[in-house]
């Protein structure tokens, strides 16, 4: 299978789009206790829905926006591991940095070394000179790595489907 074209190439790590060939790792992923906790319940139960994920989310924003959530994945075995890219929601004012890597992947430096090329990306390439990420509070990993990219609390937000995050702030 020829894999697209890598967006961000890091040390270990290649990030390129979505295709609906990655249905079935976007259905594991979002079918993760820690992403069902942290993140939520997106209703992807089957194959099909996680078509219509990447159809509606990804491929979307790349349309729509020129970036979106990238497949992460390792250059040794072209391993997907995880998504790491730029968001932006209709609720908040700034484009955001979403991150999310499968179990057996975390705690091994793979989200900082992607999110620290997604962040460079967003203020070099495409120009973005505010980034923020949100989190919930109950997801002290993730606020440990926006801390360590650089990124600052600013203050509790309530997104469009009610729930409250932290919201970090980065600017250049």
């Amino acid at each position: 299978m020829k894999f697209p074209t890598p967006i961000l190439d890091t040390e270990r790590l290649q990030l390129t789009k979505l295709t609906l060939h990655d249905a079935p790792f976007i259905l594991s992923l979002l079918n993760d206790p820690a992403w069902l906790q942290h993140i939520g319940d997106r209703g992807v139960n089957n194959l099909d829905d996680a078509r219509s994920y990447i159809l509606d989310g990804p491929l979307r924003s790349y349309a729509q926006r020129g970036f979106g959530l990238y497949l992460t994945r390792l250059k040794d075995g072209n391993v997907p591991i995880g998504l790491c890219g730029l968001l932006k929601r209709e609720s908040l004012p700034h484009v955001d940095i979403g991150f999310a890597f499968l179990p057996d992947y975390r705690g091994k430096g793979y989200a900082y070394e992607a999110a620290t090329a997604v962040l460079h990306y967003g203020h070099t390439t495409l120009g973005l000179k505010h980034l923020i990420g949100i989190v919930s509070p109950e997801n002290p990993d993730s606020i440990r790595l926006l801390t360590k990219l650089g990124l600052r609390y600013e203050k509790m937000v309530q997104l469009e489907d009610g729930t409250h995050c932290q919201l970090f702030s980065q600017k250049t």
